[in-house]
This record gives structure tokens, sequence and C-alpha cells, in this order.
């Protein structure tokens, strides 16, 4: 792999097999990082699947993408004009890659550069009052204006709002389905008016068709590309207070946009505010905060897969029966520490670490932030 010193290059071979494991059964964001950990490469790990699952108690074959199917999502996504960019190179947009669980590959289109401006991230209400349509729009557009790009989610509503009012300063619409599978599909003469000055983005394969577990999927995007989040409004149970947790867990400001108490539009954006978000009555609340934040040293990058020769030790760890079963049998529906498995099983943190990816590959894991797992 060609790594400079704060960015890899991938060769077209190498995407590749990148798009074939991130593709394959049971390998998410999560489970991608741990296995080019444990081997040093995509195509060392897609190798090691069969016999990952098979040791994790899998009861029948998993489905590993094969260079055919890669192929064809490869073409599918040259012809409707999508780049695959890689977590590490350096077009990857630089905050996305500092979260727990940014994707290995997001396939972006339109205008990439975009993606190097800093981000505010604005959501709300699909059923938006007027009022809350009229402020979206007024501080997106100065927003932009101030040099920020304004991401959010392409729904109805709010995030409409605010990706119309920044069309000429650029927008980021990030989809909770395949690019070739728009939702919803009356957005698609917006998405086309976004693309000259702005981009859209997606982790999924194309032909996906979101489904409702996908739309909390994407909110962790929009909060992970983002400096901070404006609720604009939000019931009790909306979808913009996922993202606004998201952003929390990932280190991003909070913002929300006050509302009548008498509007149950408000109830989420008010609640927000009592538990500490920054309240926003005029687009100077939001610079404020996030000038000084920029204004910081360049973020760290995070540090490059390592290259095989430096994973070669790991490749061949096994676990022994026993140590396996120590480990599994400290696990449970509870989430636990990987570090407490390493030290109650008192087995190395190689030999642990391979027994939870066998169970993951098998799909019997669950990876939480924070190092979490447990037993799904």
């Amino acid at each position: 792999m060609d790594e400079g010193k704060n960015s890899v290059q991938l060769t077209d071979e190498q995407r590749l097999d990148w798009l074939r494991l991130i593709r394959s059964q049971n390998v998410g964001p999560r489970t991608f990082r741990a296995l080019i950990n444990h081997f040093g490469g995509a195509r060392s790990a897609l190798a090691a699947l069969p016999s990952l699952a098979r040791r994790g108690g899998a009861q029948t074959a998993m489905k590993i993408c094969s260079q055919a199917d890669a192929e064809r999502e490869m073409a599918a996504a040259t012809k409707l004009g999508v780049e695959f960019l890689a977590l590490g190179e350096a077009a990857y947009p630089a905050r996305l890659q500092m979260i727990d669980d940014a994707p290995p590959l997001i396939g972006v289109r339109g205008h990439a550069a975009v993606l190097a401006l800093p981000m505010v991230a604005i959501v709300g209400s699909r059923n938006a009052s007027g009022a809350g349509l009229k402020f979206t729009q007024q501080i997106a557009r100065e927003l932009g204006e101030a040099g920020f790009a304004v991401t959010s989610g392409l729904a109805r509503g709010i995030d409409a709002a605010a990706h119309h009012a920044s069309l000429a300063t650029g927008t980021v619409a990030v989809l909770a389905g395949g690019h070739d599978r728009l939702y919803p599909p009356e957005h698609a003469d917006l998405l086309e008016a976004i693309l000259p000055s702005g981009a859209a983005l997606s982790e999924m394969p194309f032909g996906w068709e979101p489904r409702g577990r996908d739309f909390p999927r994407r909110n962790r995007l929009i909060s992970g590309l983002s400096l901070g989040v404006v609720i604009v409004e939000a019931a009790k149970r909306s979808g913009s207070l996922i993202t606004a947790r998201f952003a929390l867990e990932q280190g991003r400001e909070v913002f929300a946009v006050p509302g009548s108490p008498l509007d149950p539009r408000a109830e989420g954006t008010n609640g927000l505010i009592k538990q500490g978000a920054t309240p926003v009555t005029e687009t100077a609340d939001i610079i404020s905060v996030l000038r000084p934040i920029i204004e910081q040293k360049e973020m760290p990058a995070r540090e490059p897969p390592p290259t095989p020769p430096e994973a070669a030790a790991l490749e061949t760890v096994e676990p022994a029966p026993d140590e396996r079963a120590r480990v599994v049998g400290l696990l449970g529906p509870a989430p636990v520490q990987i570090d407490d498995l390493i030290r109650l099983s008192k087995s190395s943190p190689a030999v642990v670490r391979m027994v939870l990816l066998e169970l993951e590959i098998a799909g019997r894991l669950e990876r939480h932030g924070g190092g979490l797992v447990s037993l799904s």
C-alpha cells in the first residue's frame, strides 16, 4: 500500500478489494478496520473470512462479495459519476475519518472539493413550519456566505430548505440508500441542483433501497462530517435527536433553535437547550462557537492501516479451544470492554481480538462505540 506521511493512496486493485471486503456479509466499518489491522490488507482478510466464520460458529457459509459483483458496482459508479474515496486517503473528509465507525469507502458524486470546506449540519422536522423553513434558509445562506458548507440528509422539510438555500455556496447531501436509489424520489431535481457546487455522499451499495434503520446510520455521517449540528425543529421522538446524540458522542457541537412551548415540533429542540445545547436565534450564534475550532491547529490524521509485514505475525494467531471458550464465556447481551475481556480471560490481546473477529464474521458479535462488544 502506497502510504504518505498522513495519507494512503489505494491502487485500483486495492480499491476493488476494499469494496469486496466491506460488501461481504457481517463486515461493517469497525469489523473492516479490525480485519485490516489483523491481516494487513483487504485481500488477505478476504481469504481468511471463511475460516474465521467457521471458527466463530457460523452455521452456514458466509456470503463474500465476489470480484464480479464488485466490478459491476465499480462500473455502475463510474457510469453515474461516483468516485469511491477510501479511509485515510487525502480526499476523504478529515472529520469523518476521526469517528469510530467511519466508512472504509464512501461513494461521492458531484463537486468533491466541497468536502474540504468546514461543514455545518442543519437537520430538523420533515413536517416543518413556515417559520422553521424560513429561518433554516436564512442560517444556511449566511453560513454559506461565511465559508461553510451545509450538510443535511436530503429529506423533506428542514433538510430540503437547508440544501436549497446553500446551492450556490456548496452543500452536501448524505444519502440513506445507494446513489441510484434516491429517497425521497421527488428530490431528484434538488440533487441535480446540488451537484455543480456540492456533493452527494453514500456508504451504501448501488441498488440499495433505504430502510428505516438506514436513516440513523446515515445520520452518524451527517454529524461526523460536521463541526456542529443545528437542529431547527424536532418533535420529542424525532430522528433529528438521533443526529444530535451522534454529534455529542463524536465530540461535535450541538445547536438548537428554540420554539414555542405550544408547538410539538419544538419539544425536542427546547429539550436539547435544557440539556446544554447552544441556543440559536441568529447565524452569529453558530459561527462564534465554530470559528475558534477552525482556527485551532490542524487535526491529527488517523494513522493509516498497518502494512502487511507489520501485520503478518497476527495472521497466524489461532486461539486454542480453551482460550476461545474462556473469551466466549465472558460475553453476553450486555456490552463489555475489550480490555476487560483481555484481563478477565488471562489471554493475550491478539488472541482475544481474533476470537472477537471470529464471532463477528460468524454474525454472533456486535461492536459498539468506545471499545465495547456484546453477543448479538
